[in-house]
């Protein structure tokens, strides 16, 4: 299988190209240039060192949420077009179980979590696996002190990666102490190849036109519509 994977659901860009069971391609970009920028060159620069062409790929995986409103539409709009013209099967892959999969071999509980904002997360639950890890709860929006009762539940040991970590880490090691452990730097975000390697797993596809991003709460353009409209209504 030749299969390539796209992340703009977060701070960082990334592609892979797996073939043949094997990653042949990886970049992240992390430099603060908008995904809108990176992406595109970035899949050009995959495929050609894969030696591939958009035509020849069987499969394209995206990160199809949680995570950034825009970031999500812009890597799920990219595949719907890369997909298109070849009518190339799809794979929607969720960015806290991709997370998951990046962890290693932790024994413990592994907590991807995004920050949502307002002292919120986005986050889920996972212990290891081989390729796919064993989710323990769904993908939640809570409140940073309702997500850590919520996974006291399933151990004594968590392991905290992605973007809320940096942001609630002080947070976090007040309300667990020493059973709060921290990703390092280089397992911290969420890796394209294991979005490459969750994709190869995954035994159905959808149509490109099926393709649509996972969204655990309203974009703030939508609440703010909402509000705009009960404030006319008088309520």
């Amino acid at each position: 299988m030749k299969l390539l994977a796209i992340d703009t659901s977060g701070p960082v860009c990334g592609v892979a190209v797996m073939k043949d069971g094997a990653i042949v391609y990886e970049a992240s970009a992390v430099n603060r240039m908008t995904h809108s920028v990176n992406l595109l060159p970035m899949i050009d620069a995959a495929c050609q060192s894969a030696g591939l062409t958009v035509a020849e790929l069987d499969r394209i995986a995206v990160v199809s949420g949680p995570g950034s409103f825009t970031g999500v539409r812009i890597g799920v709009s990219t595949v719907k077009g890369l997909a298109h013209a070849n009518h190339t099967p799809c794979t929607a892959v969720d960015a806290l179980e991709a997370m998951a999969a990046g962890a290693g071999e932790f024994c413990g509980v592994i907590c991807p979590i995004q920050d949502a904002r307002a002292g919120q997360v986005y986050g889920a639950a996972f212990r290891a696996g081989d390729i796919r890890p064993e989710r323990l709860m769904p993908d939640t929006p809570l409140k940073l002190e309702e997500y850590v009762e919520t996974i006291r539940a399933f151990g004594d040991r968590f392991l905290f990666l992605g973007d809320g970590m940096p942001v609630h880490r002080a947070r976090l090691e007040k309300l667990l102490g020493d059973q709060a452990v921290f990703a390092a730097p280089q397992l911290a975000f969420l890796r394209p190849a294991s979005v490459a390697a969750l994709a190869a797993a995954a035994e159905e596809t959808v149509d490109y036109l099926a393709l649509e991003p996972l969204y655990l709460r309203a974009p703030n353009a939508a609440l703010n519509k909402k509000l705009t409209e009960g404030l006319k209504d008088g309520k």
